[in-house]
């Protein structure tokens, strides 16, 4: 069961979850939150992927075939384009993903959590299920570019330990279902500040946690995690982010609101705007009752301030769309051929400008390194293809 969107092939999980089979249900929500959440990095899965994934859910492989066909499917691949490497990890990390949500074990300790990063990463990162020798920080959106700050290397395995034994001990009988809410909020943030491996924490903080919530008895709403892990991640940095200098606190709220819908069922909206610091007074969260903010052209109509009169920031955001595209791709669509002023003249102001913004934010050179458009540029650009007609 598939939808055509654009030009592309997407697997229909909810037809699968609606027909009420248990065995293709239970898959088709382990493939939907292992799709979902490669969203965190910016990365997509091909319709190979998808294809494999709904043999799987219908029965006809298992989730070990599965996974071996996808292995062999990129050790036949001779074409490469400048994507398959992110393609590439999408699918395997997927895979991985589903097979472990398509399982009930669980180890509940530090060896577990490496396991599990192990187990997502394997055949993608050479340091899959090893800690991290060195420091880290990464650049934020959220965070208008500071960083969250994220344990010292020689100390993760003992903080792992520490906050695992923390959370052994509390009683949930005893609390309320707030109180459990902003408990379990709680224990995921610390765990995630520790950021012990090189790269891939928050997928791994979200399937320990699905996981641990299921050990736990709870019946988790895991389309969430599929549905918000971007917001998922920014929620658990701004959980973890302190600037007494410029009078910001740690501030739980969002994080709370995400679990709130997931173990509670709520409705709580969550867009990732709303969770930036020093926010332009559109981004603000509107108080209850209230519309969001809007300002007063000269002629008195109501417009939107998620705009800008910078015809080439028009042109870049219109040309990346809900796309992810190198400086080749975009200055091919755009039909430029000087680098230094399509830098100067479009890329850096649109960054600048919070329209757009690099998929390794903290690696400006990556050799993976593409570009997106942020929350404000998806809007602009939904606004751009609604005047449109498209």
């Amino acid at each position: 069961m598939s939808e055509t969107i654009g030009n592309e092939q997407y697997l229909n999980f909810d037809e699968y979850i609606r027909q009420g089979e248990p065995a293709k249900r239970e898959r088709a929500e382990a493939w939907r939150v292992a799709i979902g959440l490669q969203a965190v990095d910016g990365l997509k899965t091909s319709a190979y992927l998808q294809e494999t994934a709904r043999r799987n859910i219908e029965g006809d492989i298992t989730i070990d075939e599965a996974k071996a066909l996808v292995n062999q499917y990129y050790i036949k691949k001779t074409a490469h384009d400048d994507g398959d490497a992110n393609v590439e990890e999408a699918d395997k990390v997927s895979t991985n993903i589903s097979k472990l949500l398509q399982t009930d074990s669980f180890t509940y300790s530090v060896a577990g959590l490496a396991a599990i990063h192990k187990a997502i990463f394997e055949g993608v990162f050479k340091h899959a299920g090893r800690f991290r020798d060195y420091d880290i920080a990464k650049n934020e959106w959220v965070l208008r570019g500071d960083t969250v700050l994220y344990a010292h290397w020689e100390d993760l395995s003992m903080t792992i330990q520490y906050d695992l034994d923390q959370e052994r001990q509390v009683s949930y009988k005893s609390l309320d279902k707030n109180q459990l809410v902003e408990r379990i909020a709680k224990f995921v943030s610390g765990l995630w500040q520790i950021h012990p491996f090189g790269e891939g924490n928050t997928r791994t903080t979200a399937i320990f946690t699905i996981k641990y919530l299921r050990s736990l008895g709870f019946d988790v709403n895991n389309d969430m995690f599929e549905q918000h892990s971007w917001y998922f991640r920014n929620a658990l940095v701004r959980a973890n982010y302190r600037n007494v200098a410029k009078g910001i606190e740690y501030e739980p709220v969002f994080l709370v609101r995400f679990f709130r819908n997931l173990l509670l069922g709520e409705d709580n909206t969550l867009k990732n705007r709303y969770m930036m610091i020093n926010p332009p007074e559109e981004w603000k969260m509107p108080e209850e009752g209230q519309v969001p903010y809007k300002h007063r052209t000269s002629t008195g109509q109501v417009q939107d301030k998620f705009h800008t009169e910078n015809e080439d920031i028009l042109r870049i955001v219109k040309s990346i769309g809900h796309q992810q595209m190198a400086i080749k791709e975009i200055m091919e669509v755009l039909n430029l051929k000087g680098r230094d002023n399509f830098l100067n003249l479009y890329l850096n102001p649109a960054i600048a400008e919070g329209f757009v913004r690099r998929l390794y934010p903290d690696k400006p050179r990556h050799p993976r390194q593409k570009y997106l458009l942020t929350a404000k540029g998806i809007m602009l650009y939904n606004q751009m293809m609604k005047k449109e007609g498209l």
